[in-house]
């Protein structure tokens, strides 16, 4: 290979490198938002305190030879159903799946989100990977993707380690499994709440209905096609106050009909500038 040639390929390589995200990545989302499409309400049970599902913040730290997820809540993490005793990981309540889109492609990657929450994705922002963040041991996890999320399973990833640090838990997850982050990614981070026994056909997420209950959120429709998302990263991913009507819009985005038939509401990432 003569000087010429070799120096062309070295700068198409520095370029491509170029690509790559070093440090962290930090996305906001307002406080007191946790309301889904702006009428959900928290179950009735006292395990299910104030701020308990309110995403206030996700950074993403890809500098390393694992992903670092760290997300925040509005309170305190924590962990009034033991999750230890059953192979859990010290908090019981929240379930976070955060979903990447690596190409954002129109028709490119899984349109809907896992089952369960009751969302699909817009055209040009389908995700390629989801990492989850659960209280459930990762044997329990995979159990529930072979029954549920099949066709969505290899892309499904998760943790090799997760921690409560106060109001955050931070999960690591092998960057082998996730891929070389990259500029450009979207990110979308959806909170739910841990079920230990969910329906056959959702995975690990808790029922929204029309009126609250001891272990159901209300304020959703009792047909299948309201979204269940309690929280998530809006607009910009800032915190800034209109984010809040952004999700509400995005969210409240479905239609159920008399007969439960509907369409199910379209959410957008987060593309970090």
């Amino acid at each position: 290979m003569n000087a010429k040639v070799s120096t062309a390929v070295l700068l198409a390589l520095l370029f491509a490198a170029g690509t790559a995200v070093a440090g962290e990545l930090e996305f906001k989302d307002p406080s007191g938002d946790d309301k889904g499409h702006g009428k959900l309400v928290y179950p009735t049970d006292k395990a299910y305190q104030k701020g308990s599902f309110d995403l206030v913040g996700v950074t993403i730290d890809a500098s390393g030879g694992d992903v670092e997820v760290t997300v925040e809540f509005a309170s305190k993490v924590e962990d009034p159903w033991d999750s230890k005793s059953w192979g859990g990981h010290g908090f019981s309540l929240q379930f976070v799946q955060l979903y990447i889109d690596q190409d954002h492609k129109a028709g490119s990657g899984h349109g809907s989100a896992l089952p369960g929450m009751n969302v699909d994705f817009a055209e040009t922002a389908r995700w390629e990977k989801v990492l989850l963040i659960s209280p459930q041991p990762n044997s329990r996890l995979k159990s529930e993707i072979g029954q549920k999320a099949k066709a969505q399973g290899k892309d499904i990833v998760l943790p090799k380690k997760v921690k409560v640090r106060g109001k955050k838990i931070v999960a690591t997850f092998k960057a082998s499994e996730v891929g070389t982050w990259a500029k450009g990614w979207g990110v979308q981070a959806l909170v739910q709440s841990n079920e230990g026994y969910p329906t056959k056909e959702d995975l690990l997420s808790r029922k929204v209905n029309e009126y609250e209950g001891e272990h159901r959120f209300g304020g959703g429709n009792d047909f299948d096609c309201d979204s269940h998302v309690i929280d998530m990263l809006a607009g910009a991913g800032k915190g800034e106050a209109g984010e809040a009507k952004a999700q509400y819009t995005a969210l409240g985005g479905f239609t159920c009909d008399a007969s439960g038939k509907g369409a199910r509401a379209k959410i957008d990432m987060v593309y970090p500038q």
